[in-house]
């Protein structure tokens, strides 16, 4: 959900994320470019930021002039992403980072994990990344333990070792005979594309996973590059609003941005996060009308209808 500031709150914001990403070093060009990103797509500030006349910033003058929870909370979502734009896991940004969540109350799966990294237990942070990317996908809780890798990659490929489901891959390929530019050929297009085997066939991903996902790849646009990948899973976090941090972003951020492997079905790739896209996608989420991740979004009832009429109803035209 959008959250409305004014002008004092956004400044105070950047100003934060300027200091989390100056810890130690100086600006580099994608810091640079995220917040001139964040200042234009997420708080609507029509000039251009220039990060060397923003205002010093602390976690005292932070909660000082963002007083309430809602704005607070995303907040410190910005502030912690600012910690990674350069590419880089540093244990000081991230400590940055920590102390402006208890300065304005703030707590969280994400805070957790980013913490547990700084300290080098970079096992049981994604192990936590992977859990919380499970529940927000399937809406059920994922319990902790040794057996998650192995259960989430179960969940993951269910049509192998003779549990194909022909009917369901059949399904999927009938979207064929839909007319150029409607969603669901634009769907199938995407699968044969890339290479991908339709939801059913043996060696597909989870139809619970791949159809939102993929879906969400279609209907926003983003190819699945690294940089693509990053993106959508952007897209996604801002879109639907269970574990967002800790289950999506973070996720593609450690995995490619970060050149850190999460699990055997996910790949990895060092810089694929482009900072002035990254806070377009984040905003494109937000403005969605509807959750593609949601329990109640209908594939086959967008299935036949025009992409391009789908994206004006759902997304409208400032995206």
């Amino acid at each position: 959900m959008k959250i409305e500031t004014n002008r004092q709150e956004a400044l105070a914001i950047l100003a934060a994320m300027l200091d989390v990403s100056g810890m130690g070093r100086a600006l580099t060009e994608a810091d640079r470019a995220s917040l001139v990103a964040a200042g234009h797509w997420i708080f609507g500030i029509a000039d251009p930021i220039d990060p060397e006349r923003l205002p010093q910033s602390d976690p005292a003058a932070l909660a000082a002039t963002v007083t309430t929870p809602a704005l607070r909370e995303e907040a410190i979502r910005f502030i912690a992403v600012s910690a990674f734009v350069d590419g880089s896991l540093d244990p000081a940004r991230i400590g940055r980072v920590l102390a402006y969540a208890p300065a304005v109350g703030v707590e969280g799966d994400y805070i957790d994990e980013i913490t547990e990294a700084a300290k080098g237990n970079l096992h049981w942070a994604l192990g936590h990344m992977v859990r919380d990317n499970l529940e927000s996908i399937t809406g059920k809780p994922w319990a902790d333990g040794p057996n998650l890798d192995a259960e989430a990659l179960a969940f993951l490929l269910p049509y192998r070792d003779g549990k194909a489901d022909a009917a369901l891959a059949a399904r999927f390929r009938a979207l064929s005979a839909l007319p150029d530019g409607s969603f669901g050929r634009a769907f199938l297009d995407h699968f044969d594309r890339n290479g991908y085997a339709l939801p059913g066939e043996p060696d597909a991903l989870n139809l619970v996973f791949s159809l939102p996902h993929d879906s969400s790849h279609v209907f926003a646009g983003y190819d699945t590059s690294p940089r693509g990948e990053l993106l959508v899973s952007t897209f996604t976090a801002a879109m639907h609003p269970v574990h967002p941090i800790s289950g999506h972003v973070l996720p593609v951020i450690f995995s490619w941005h970060l050149g850190i492997k999460i699990n055997d079905v996910a790949k990895s790739a060092e810089g694929a996060m482009d900072p002035s896209e990254f806070w377009r996608a984040w905003a494109r989420g937000e403005a969605m009308k509807i959750d593609i991740f949601g329990p109640d979004w209908d594939f086959w009832a967008w299935a036949g209808r025009p992409l391009a009429d789908l994206r004006r109803q759902y997304l409208g035209d400032g995206f």
